[in-house]
């Protein structure tokens, strides 16, 4: 399989997608920590394997996440070492909202 680069926008774009979705954000934070197991991160952020096989498919298809397959079972690790570093320095954010901007229904900052 021939892997492609992307732009920096799109990279970023990529990014917030994943972030943008509670599961896939506490994923890519668990594997910040250390490579893992579907099976252990579905127990740990208490959600059914389905949801975390269908989780860790689109980190994949993002280029966020690899699969390292291990004998009988697949580790996962994010792909890029600066990944890490970068979800830090994210965390570390401290940002003023406004409570009725940008709600789960989306967007309706004008």
């Amino acid at each position: 399989m021939e892997l492609a680069t992307v732009t920096h926008t799109a990279a970023l774009t990529r990014l917030g997608y994943a972030l943008s979705d509670d599961t896939r954000a506490r994923i890519l934070l668990a594997l910040r920590e250390a490579p893992a197991c579907p099976s252990d991160l579905a127990d740990a952020l208490g959600v059914s394997r389905q949801v975390m096989s269908n989780q860790l498919a689109c980190l994949r298809g993002c280029g966020l996440v690899d699969a390292v397959p291990e004998g009988r079972r697949t580790w996962y690790r994010l792909a890029d070492p600066h990944l890490a570093p970068a979800l830090g320095d994210l965390l570390a954010l401290v940002l003023a909202v406004d409570p009725s901007c940008c709600s789960s229904e989306g967007c309706t900052c004008s």
